[in-house]
């Protein structure tokens, strides 16, 4: 579908983009405009980049941080969103408008908003601060409220304009697939969003003599990004499967589904199992079909004989049979601590056994 370009358009601030977004020596080398280095940007877009060119390290840097968490969530799961090629993270059979692409656009509109909001409070962008929210009702009387707080509200605005925008500016038929694409992406890109500011958290500072806390100043802080990561596994796991009707909106595919919030993850179609390798896609199921899609497959996929769950290895490799290898990994070892400050090890050689997929 042509709105699935949104995925692209993440692996390129994330992947290609990761060394001349963080790298200023790559940027005075070179004379084309940083918005012209980036690819994948929507015309929409390359406005913003032009207007906010000291956000776009953020914006990468957050994609990056989304397509991290990604392949966390999923190291143990026969889509693992690892590496298919040089190119490519999610791989592209994210062109499918599954459970799967629905969680990899969540995350990484996550990752961005998580981003700016850090980058406003730590002083790194020119058009934000730190946070402006009102006190909590429910927060002890004696306690203060100021201190630097991420920018939750500049965060989320700048990510829904910078990302949306390229949704809104492609015009489909009313009612169509590639329609329908467009408005779950739109929605899991604000459940991305909503994940990182429902879990948004209160920390407090004491101050005073030898730790007397006689003064507690408190502010509003973003929670791990690994925390945001688990919401939307969550989300992954309940996600609704909706359809698009001839009026051009998304409705519930089952009427006995409950319908979907604005934190809650959507999908248009079913998944593959993922578990074997496929370089051209037929069709999945009735009516799930991709032209040019790849399936990695789990062969050659590390897994557990005796665990439960996703890690056990009759999972892992779809029932086709396992073997033990034989590998070296190298580890820290023969750590010593030396006064004042650091730590010193060596490297060492372990001998282990894995499992790995037939």
């Amino acid at each position: 579908f042509p709105s699935s370009s949104s995925i692209l358009f993440f692996r390129s601030l994330g992947i290609s983009g990761a060394n001349y977004l963080s790298t200023e020596t790559l940027l005075l080398g070179t004379t084309l405009p940083i918005c012209q280095q980036i690819t994948g940007l929507s015309r929409g877009q390359q406005k913003l980049c032009m207007l906010y060119t000291d956000h776009m390290k953020h914006v990468g840097r957050g994609a990056r941080q989304g397509i991290a968490e990604c392949q966390y969530q999923f190291q143990h799961q026969r889509w693992n969103c690892s590496t298919v090629d040089d190119s490519t993270v999610f791989g592209p059979i994210l062109s499918i408008s599954s459970k799967e692409a629905a969680f990899a656009n969540g995350v990484t509109s996550a990752g961005v908003v998580y981003s700016i909001a850090r980058g406003c409070r730590d002083g790194q962008l020119d058009s934000c601060g730190c946070s402006s929210t009102s006190r909590p009702q429910d927060m002890t009387e004696e306690w203060g409220w100021g201190g630097c707080g991420d920018n939750i509200h500049y965060g989320y605005k700048f990510s829904k304009n910078f990302i949306d925008i390229r949704e809104h500016e492609t015009r489909e038929v009313s009612g169509s697939d590639s329609h329908g694409r467009q408005l779950m992406n739109i929605h899991n890109n604000e459940a991305g969003r909503r994940a990182v500011v429902k879990n948004m958290k209160v920390t407090c500072k004491c101050h005073g003599v030898s730790g007397s806390c006689s003064l507690v100043t408190c502010w509003h802080q973003l929670s791990n990004f690994r925390v945001v990561g688990d919401f939307l596994q969550k989300r992954y796991k309940s996600a609704t499967r909706v359809k698009i009707t001839r009026r051009g909106r998304l409705r519930v595919k089952s009427s006995r589904a409950d319908i979907p919030t604005a934190t809650d993850l959507v999908y248009l179609e079913p998944s593959p199992d993922y578990c074997m390798k496929n370089d051209s896609i037929g069709t999945f199921g009735k009516t799930n079909t991709c032209q040019s899609c790849e399936i990695p497959g789990t062969h050659g996929r590390t897994c557990h004989a005796t665990a439960r769950g996703s890690q056990n290895c009759q999972y892992m490799c779809c029932d086709r049979g396992h073997s033990s290898v034989s590998t070296v990994i190298q580890e820290r070892c023969q750590c010593k601590f030396h006064w004042c400050c650091h730590v010193e090890c060596q490297t060492c050689d372990q001998k282990v056994q894995m499992s790995v997929c037939h």
